[in-house]
């Protein structure tokens, strides 16, 4: 997983590459990601990318070749997320048309190698599942349950005061279960 986005630039024959490297949790936010990096490089000709999302359905692998010949720009960056084994990460890399043609191969190793710089850029944590759950706890639980979730590395998404406090937290999947059977007596 991402934890600090990957930039990286170069020109390879006269055509000018633009790579971005970024952590996105759903396709909403490879979509926004996309649209920022294009209205950046509004002159550019090509915006390649891939990306890999963790769904309820599994892992969710895209890309697309933006007008290149087929499996030559969004392809070589995919294989490179899937042999990093990163997950919930979009790379897109821009291309200036430089006025000479790279050929098919050329074309696969400039966005791979591009792509590739962005990534050797990144910073980058180990993937950890999180669900969301819901609890209900006292108003004196809401200290232990702050620290608990600290150590944990959860945190709380939502509260509502009323005569107790409901909660919507978000917990490491491996945490969950010790965590919540450490709340059951007041939790839902």
């Amino acid at each position: 997983m991402i934890t600090q986005p990957g930039f990286a630039e170069q020109t390879i024959t006269k055509s000018r590459f633009i790579a971005m490297a970024v952590a996105c949790a759903d396709e909403r936010e490879v979509g926004q990601a996309l649209r920022a990096f294009a209205a950046q490089h509004q002159s550019a000709h090509h915006l390649a990318y891939a990306f890999r999302l963790k769904t309820a359905q599994g892992i969710v692998p895209r890309f697309s070749d933006a007008g290149e010949p087929s499996g030559t720009a969004g392809m070589p960056v995919l294989k490179l997320i899937e042999g990093r084994d990163l997950i919930n990460v979009c790379v897109a890399v821009i291309r200036y048309y430089g006025g000479i043609n790279l050929g098919t191969g050329g074309l696969a190793r400039a966005y791979g190698g591009t792509a590739k710089l962005a990534l050797d850029n990144v910073k980058t944590s180990a993937f950890v599942e999180m669900k969301t759950y819901q609890l209900t706890i006292t108003y004196k639980q809401m200290d232990v349950m702050t620290n608990a979730l600290s150590k944990c590395n959860g945190s709380i998404v939502s509260k509502a005061f009323n005569e107790q406090i409901d909660l919507v937290i978000l917990l490491p999947a491996d945490e969950a279960t010790n965590f919540l059977n450490r709340f059951k007596p007041f939790g839902g």
